[in-house]
This record gives C-alpha cells, sequence and structure tokens, in this order.
C-alpha cells in the first residue's frame, strides 16, 4: 500500500510513541475504530509561508493543530488526505512530502490500541480557509511554524492522551520540516 505513496511523496521517517488515555477518550477512541480505521493522515498545509491550523468544538480558546482525519479501510492514503483537507479546512490541496510514519500504542489501564499516523507536508492551492464539516471543526487559522510549536504547553495542559499525542506529532513534524529545507517554510 505505501510502495506507490512513497516513490511519488519520499520514505518518512518512522517513529513510535505511546501515550495513556483516561476510560472516557479510550472509549471514544475505540469508538472511532469501530468501521476498521486504525490510522489518519495529518497533513502539514502550507500558505503564504504559514500553516493552516483547525480548532476542535471542544478546544478552549486559541489551541489548534494540524488537520487531520481517520483512513477508511481501503482508501487510498493520497485520497484520504484530499478528502480530509478539504472537508477540514476547505482547501484543495497537493500533497508535496511523506514526512513522518508514527506508530502508537495508546493505553489504559491493561487495555491497549494500535494506531498509525501519515503526516504529509502540501501545498494550499485554492478554497477560502473555513471549516466543510462544522460538527468536527469550529475554525480554521493560518499559524507560522513558530506559533504552532508554541501551542505545545497548551495542548500539554489538556486532561487528553489524544492531544499529547498531537503535541508530540507536531514536535515531531516541525524537527522534521525544519531539518530537511528550512528556507522553503520558513519567512525571511
Amino acid at each position: 500500500m505505501f510502495e506507490k505513496i512513497e516513490l511519488k511523496y519520499g520514505t518518512p521517517r518512522e517513529l513510535t510513541m505511546s501515550f495513556p488515555m483516561g476510560p472516557a477518550e479510550f472509549d471514544m477512541l475505540k469508538s472511532s475504530m469501530r468501521d476498521g480505521r486504525d490510522s489518519d493522515v495529518t497533513l502539514f498545509i502550507f500558505k503564504n509561508g504559514n500553516v493552516v491550523v483547525i480548532a476542535k468544538p471542544w478546544y478552549p480558546e486559541g489551541l489548534y493543530r494540524a488537520p487531520s482525519g481517520g483512513i477508511k479501510p481501503g482508501e487510498n492514503l493520497e485520497l484520504s488526505a484530499k478528502r480530509e483537507a478539504y472537508e477540514e479546512t476547505g482547501a484543495k490541496i497537493e500533497l508535496e512530502k511523506y514526512i513522518l510514519r508514527i506508530r502508537v500504542t495508546f493505553t489504559c489501564g491493561s487495555r491497549k490500541e494500535e494506531w498509525s499516523s501519515h503526516v504529509f507536508t502540501a501545498e494550499h492551492l485554492s478554497g477560502d480557509l473555513k471549516p466543510i464539516d462544522t460538527k468536527e471543526i469550529k475554525k480554521v487559522a493560518l499559524m507560522s511554524l513558530e506559533e504552532l510549536a508554541g501551542l505545545k504547553e497548551k495542548l500539554l495542559a489538556q486532561d487528553s492522551g489524544g492531544l499529547r499525542y498531537r503535541a508530540a506529532l507536531t514536535e515531531a513534524t516541525i524537527k522534521e520540516i525544519s531539518g530537511s529545507s528550512p528556507d522553503k517554510y520558513t519567512e525571511g
């Protein structure tokens, strides 16, 4: 499944992570996996040197992260990325680089679930930045990589293993982006 994607967008760095979750959050994760989903695509979409970010309805004011969405069983990864970008941000995108493949284990007591995130950089091609799926997304905004990195403490302050994971994913992605071509994604 990944061979064609890697030929087109590069071979990602592979990471392994583990995060505990509380019972309610773990049950939500299990519920989202009921149709066979076990992975997501996470997108660092660049527009004019900034990253497109989203806020979920339950996020406190000022908390954002990169858009992501579950990959349906059998769904093409590239098409999934484009679908999620549009649903969450209103943007039509072009994928640029396959940055990371993260295998994460979420635990709750003795229970555990395996999940994978496929992280890509992408370019905003067109579309107003506003959520199409307003049930899942309350806001879309633009941030510099530095501003996005600055949200780490706010993500970690939430009582959420999933958001602690998103903080680690974001930090790893920014390091990967900054190390691979610092001028392309920063202004100045």
